[in-house]
């Protein structure tokens, strides 16, 4: 696959993302992008759904730094977990960056009580390009919080004001700022 075209493993959080949220249409706009499928959306356990991404980047035919990651509230909490106590050193090398939107924090008040074991949270540096996006009224997590997780995984951090939990009631539409984000990993990668 050209630059233009990279592959791209789509991790939804907690109920999966519906037809208006941006990583959905980027799915159905671009090539190459597929939606990791969870076990159970409405009762995620840590474990499982970081299995399912190892079992997908497994599957990936593509060598080091063929695949990029674009992950929102849970699924941002499955990469972290999942890059520091369940990949293998041939998938870690897979993945040339992560985008990480609208993280959730396992102590807030709106963390889903269905969600088990993405606590606590690792805060060891991710192996590989990473942007952690926040928004300032996201009631799911914190500006504080996301700020903390950027700097111990050597994330850059991005503001992007009050766009609530980042999710398709943001009205981002297409959100090209994301889009663009997500692919200057893949441009540093090839480079």
């Amino acid at each position: 696959m050209t630059i233009s075209e990279p592959r791209v493993l789509v991790l939804p959080g907690y109920m999966n993302s519906g037809p208006g949220h941006w990583q959905t249409r980027w799915e159905g706009a671009h090539r190459g992008f597929q939606r990791l499928r969870m076990p159970d959306w409405m009762h995620p356990e840590c474990d499982a759904w970081c299995a399912a991404l190892e079992a997908a980047l497994c599957a990936e035919t593509g060598g080091a730094g063929s695949v990029l990651l674009a992950a929102h509230s849970l699924g941002c909490l499955t990469v972290a977990h999942w890059a520091a106590h369940h990949a293998s050193e041939a998938t870690r090398a897979k993945v040339a960056g992560a985008l990480l939107v609208a993280l959730p924090d396992p102590h807030g008040p709106e963390f889903p009580r269905d969600a088990h074991g993405f606590d606590p949270v690792p805060l060891a540096a991710l192996p590989f390009a990473s942007i952690v996006v926040a928004s300032t009224d996201d009631p799911y997590g914190g500006v504080a919080f996301s700020q903390r997780c950027a700097q111990a995984w050597g994330s850059r951090w991005e503001d992007i004001g009050a766009r609530g939990h980042i999710n398709a009631q943001s009205g981002l539409a297409d959100w090209p700022q994301g889009f663009a984000w997500l692919m200057s990993m893949k441009t540093r990668a090839a480079a």
